[in-house]
């Protein structure tokens, strides 16, 4: 197989900027890591389901198959007059590289791009290599991950084990490594009344009453007290809207929207279901109608440490002196799909001005994050 020349992670990840990649326009990003990719050898396979582009590349066909996960899109960039440098330009000050996608998550992409590309200058590894990069992890999420993961199943490829380069870092590279994330649900109820004269209440059906009653039954559960390495499962409720401009008017309708974070203790399934018996016991003796709906956007997922956590958490102190906190804090991301296929850690950039106004990495960790993820593919490989 021909030599490999190695890839600067700075520059790759200052062209990657460059694709204004907003969720789910793609803008040539994906085009960029493919010929990236090829360019190693990498054999590559574009998946676009609806709109979102998709990519799936793999070099080896031996086990164990070491794959990295990804997102090429980004969030909106907000004002963008407020920004100090241009959101795409990728501009570098004072070893600052400032630009939308930098730490979330394109320089993640970029760094493991990098390190991939000097593993193979130094020799061919003893298994696979495997990229799962998707376009559509900062929007709904419905033709990204999700749908690659069901392909790949439904084909029977297996990939044994899985790093997802979401900026995973607290305060200094390497500091954590996430092993879990807890779970979402959305529920939206509706309570419907009867419109009448605040004068005649027996001639309505006001729907307040009865969504009040339910948000606090909701609220009032304790849904537990936590679960092994995770924070106690927790209720929110997002809106509550009648749209009632008049005082003397009762509304119609009523509506409330609620999220659960929770934690390997639930399954989403078992909260839907509670969240319709809720509604049902809401609408008992109403002379109108309770009705839910609920979304799950993803499944608490647990990664229990063992020789796969502790090889990346030795990686990352040989590279970096730190000894990562194995961590199942912060909310969603593609982890939660890929489980499905294999046990999966998130490892990557200090995360502090992800989605925020001037976005930005120093080139220096940049570097320093591909010599870590260099570091534990050689490991990853030696332990074969």
């Amino acid at each position: 197989m021909a030599s490999v020349t190695p890839i600067d992670a700075v520059e790759l990840t200052r062209d990657l900027i460059r694709r204004p990649s907003v969720t789910p326009a793609d803008a040539g990003a994906m085009d960029l890591v493919q010929r990236a990719l090829e360019g190693i050898g990498f054999s590559c396979r574009r998946m676009k389901f609806g709109e979102i582009e998709n990519l799936y590349a793999r070099r080896g066909t031996t086990s164990p198959n070491l794959c990295f996960a990804g997102h090429t899109d980004v969030v909106p960039v907000g004002d963008a007059g407020a920004w100090s440098h241009d959101p795409f330009a990728a501009e570098v000050s004072e070893d600052v590289l400032f630009g939308r996608g930098a730490v979330d998550m394109k320089g993640g992409i970029a760094a493991w791009i990098a390190a991939v590309s000097e593993v193979l200058a130094a020799g061919e590894p003893k298994g696979s290599l495997s990229f799962l990069i998707t376009g559509d992890e900062e929007g709904v999420a419905t033709d990204g991950t999700v749908r690659v993961v069901e392909a790949l199943a439904a084909e029977g490829e297996v990939i044994d084990h899985c790093i997802v380069g979401e900026p995973s870092s607290a305060a200094e590279l390497g500091d954590m490594v996430k092993i879990g994330r807890r779970g979402s649900i959305n529920a939206w109820f509706t309570v419907e009344g009867k419109q009448g004269h605040v004068a005649y209440p027996h001639r309505a059906a006001n729907p307040v009453g009865p969504m009040i009653a339910l948000l606090g039954r909701l609220q009032a559960r304790v849904l537990d007290e936590g679960y092994e390495g995770f924070q106690p499962s927790n209720l929110e409720v997002t809106t509550v809207d009648v749209g009632n401009p008049a005082t003397n008017l009762i509304p119609a309708r009523a509506t409330a929207r609620v999220n659960i974070r929770f934690n390997p203790a639930h399954t989403g399934a078992d909260l839907a279901a509670w969240f319709a018996a809720e509604a049902q016991a809401a609408g008992e003796g109403f002379a109108g109608t309770v009705s839910v709906d609920s979304q799950i956007s993803g499944e608490a997922f647990l990664t229990r440490e063992g020789p796969f956590t502790a090889l990346v958490s030795e990686a990352v102190q040989a590279a970096t002196g730190r000894t990562p906190d194995l961590s199942t804090t912060g909310g969603t991301s593609d982890a939660r799909f890929i489980r499905a296929l294999c046990p999966v850690v998130e490892l990557g950039l200090v995360g502090a001005t992800m989605h925020a106004v001037d976005e930005r990495v120093s080139t220096a960790e940049v570097r320093a994050l591909a010599q870590v993820y260099r570091t534990l593919i050689e490991r990853y490989f030696e332990a074969v």
